[in-house]
């Protein structure tokens, strides 16, 4: 009992320490407080670096039609994002791959798998992704993760020596996965909800119809099947979850949406 009482109290602190330190360093695009220990340089080149890596081990499409269609729904997005990432031209490459997945990394690099396009299945929809992918770019959200991994193994260090003892494997795991589900997956679920609101107003200003987000995870959801985890010991907030956020925010990004439609300027992008 003695044990369980000291593991509940040094977890509770070291997670309370974590979270002051959250409120020291920068600042999200959503107000929320940030651990930012890695330079934008140094974030770019490693997303370079994932990049080159991720083409030369997975082939691309050779589709044409496919390519410009994505490159079509990528561009305005990345336009519209320019202001907060700095970034004019972004590389855009179709991975055949058959996941529902697309990914924007540091560096201005964007991938998009074509089993995505499965799901996503309008221009509309696969802005939702997309601009989704950028708002983790604009957000700091690598930068962030990478800057939390660091805290959390030091964190690891302090409370094995707080149990005191000689450190085993198993107690390495027990406090491993203490740390995984009561820090690193909220904060992560926290980020992927962050990147949701902040792609709804991305893809709006873009041009793109922000209430088709809301049909995207719909289809996500029939995608699944059910498959997915329980939220709490996910990284990713459950689709019932991302549904309700983006339709009690919808409305404050249609007007972005509406002013660009005024402008005769909307995507107009077709497979």
């Amino acid at each position: 009992m003695k044990t369980r009482v000291l593991v509940s109290f040094v977890v509770s602190v070291l997670l309370c320490s974590f979270a002051l330190t959250l409120t020291g360093c920068a600042t999200s695009p959503l107000g929320r407080k940030q651990l930012i220990l890695v330079p934008d340089s140094q974030m770019n080149a490693l997303g370079v670096q994932a990049f080159q890596q991720m083409k030369a081990q997975t082939p691309t499409a050779s589709d044409p039609l496919v390519n410009q269609y994505v490159t079509c729904v990528a561009k305005p997005i990345t336009a519209a994002a320019q202001k907060d990432t700095g970034i004019s031209d972004w590389e855009i490459v179709v991975f055949r791959d058959e996941t529902a997945n697309a990914f924007a990394l540091p560096g201005g690099k964007i991938g998009v798998h074509t089993g995505l396009l499965k799901v996503a299945t309008t221009a509309d929809q696969l802005a939702a992704v997309i601009g989704h992918e950028v708002g983790h770019v604009i957000a700091k959200h690598g930068a962030e993760r990478v800057s939390s991994g660091v805290a959390a193994q030091g964190g690891l260090a302090v409370l094995d020596q707080a149990l005191g003892g000689a450190p085993s494997s198993g107690r390495q795991q027990l406090l491993a996965g203490l740390v995984t589900v009561g820090f690193l997956l909220p904060h992560s679920r926290t980020q992927e909800s962050e990147a949701d609101l902040i792609g709804l107003k991305l893809m709006a200003r873009a041009g793109f119809d922000p209430r088709h987000s809301i049909k995207l995870w719909e289809n996500m959801r029939a995608a699944s099947g059910g498959a997915s985890p329980p939220e709490f010991f996910s990284t990713h907030p459950a689709n019932e979850s991302r549904i309700e956020n983006l339709q009690n925010k919808v409305s404050e990004a249609l007007p972005f949406y509406e002013q660009t439609k005024k402008t005769g300027s909307l995507p107009n992008c077709r497979l």
